[in-house]
């Protein structure tokens, strides 16, 4: 009747009445709309999609891993990191028990090996010293819920690399005049028998990964290896992707980018590499046959991973985002805005752990740092032993120090 009669009387009322009711519920509509959009964006900004795509799951920071520190692989720099982290979350790290700088290595790891182990039990939170990988004794002293991984490289730099490294140590390269001449014929050096002193001469990553380095080149034997260290290991990086590398650790903990960067650690000076003859690069994927497929089937995966989860081109952005930012604490940190050799490191505590014909570099921190500054700066190139030594020292204070034979 109130239509009828207002019709009546003033029509074009009506009119305008009617577009305003109209205009009202569409503005309505919007608004109940935004609202909605709003809504579900804050309920899923902190959640990823999981492995199946299937469900959503919460994004929280991962505090209980286990890292598989394998040798010449870029790993003392991941150790740094996740030494940086255990501090920032207060977490409870396994340590080398007594006077061990490594859990054990090169003997197979036992919880036994860990600091305080018995009365600690299965509450550490971050592993990620020297060991070799068992993954039953390992679980001992690890949480049930932990993340396991581990990072490989190229063999063929690697082996050159451990020849420098360990050229005073290990009896196949001490008698061997460089690195060309050993892998002319590396059985006139390498004998089987002294295969704890011989391990970093052939196939290291395979003995990191607890498995026999010196075992026969059988394709059978290698894709059960390969099956048992995918059902062991959550993720494999790759080091000669170090920084695509840490893009997918950040995603994969739910860390954050602060959290991954790093300056590179225990590297040594161009000078000290020595150059390998196309011949001998050949040679090394022959005689380093196991750490060779085990390097192609992991490279593999890990750029189907991140093909699968991040993409190329999100991969891309966030490793320039990383780039930037360490440039950044660089230019914070460092006086020299790079690493030098160990002759030029004027605080002798920074000084690395030097071995055989290596010059390991390390860095000079700036003057006059704030003191929350420095603490930041100096947790950032602080070398592996003497990381490991202040962690100790603080997470078991009644126990004696470590006596690491370092200035």
């Amino acid at each position: 009747m109130f239509w009828e009669g207002l019709s009546r009387k003033n029509p074009l009322k009506l009119f305008f009445l009617s577009r305003n009711i109209k205009c009202l519920i569409i503005f309505s509509l919007c608004l109940g709309l935004v609202f909605l959009l709003g809504f579900f964006h804050m309920k899923n900004k902190n959640y990823v999609i999981s492995e199946s795509h299937e469900e959503l799951l919460p994004c929280r920071a991962k505090t209980n891993v286990m890292f598989l520190k394998t040798h010449k692989t870029a790993s003392s720099t991941i150790l740094n990191i996740m030494f940086r982290f255990a501090e920032k979350y207060n977490l409870t790290v396994a340590l080398p028990a007594n006077e061990l700088v490594h859990l054990g290595y090169p003997e197979t790891f036992l919880a036994q090996f860990v600091e305080e182990f018995q009365a600690i039990g299965q509450n550490y939170n971050i592993m990620c010293n020297h060991l070799r990988f068992n993954p039953s004794e390992v679980q001992k002293v690890m949480a049930a819920d932990t993340f396991y991984f581990s990072i490989l490289r190229n063999p063929i730099p690697l082996l050159e690399s451990s020849y420098v490294y360990y050229k005073d140590d290990v009896p196949a390269f001490r008698i061997s005049k460089d690195v060309n001449e050993y892998l002319v014929s590396p059985t006139k050096y390498y004998h089987p028998a002294d295969y704890k002193q011989n391990i970093y001469a052939r196939n290291i990553m395979w003995f990191d990964f607890g498995y026999d380095n010196n075992a026969e080149d059988n394709k059978k034997y290698i894709q059960t290896v390969l099956k048992e260290i995918e059902q062991n290991f959550h993720l494999i990086l790759i080091a000669d992707y170090f920084d695509e590398s840490m893009i997918l650790l950040k995603h994969t903990l739910c860390w954050d980018l602060d959290d991954v960067i790093y300056f590179k650690l225990n590297s040594r000076s161009q000078d000290t590499v020595q150059t390998l003859t196309p011949e001998s690069k050949e040679r090394i994927k022959v005689w380093c046959s196991l750490d060779w497929e085990l390097y192609l089937h992991f490279n593999q995966s890990f750029w189907r991973r991140i093909k699968e989860t991040l993409g190329l081109k999100e991969l891309e952005n966030e490793v320039n985002h990383l780039r930037t930012r360490q440039k950044e604490l660089m230019e914070i940190c460092l006086s020299d805005q790079e690493a030098v050799g160990k002759d030029h490191i004027n605080n002798k505590a920074l000084l690395p752990y030097q071995s055989g014909a290596a010059n390991i570099l390390g860095y000079n921190l700036k003057q006059d740092l704030d003191n929350r500054t420095l603490r930041t700066c100096q947790k950032m190139v602080m070398p592996e032993l003497q990381y490991m030594s202040y962690l100790y020292a603080v997470q078991h204070p009644h126990k004696k120090r470590k006596q690491l034979g370092l200035p």
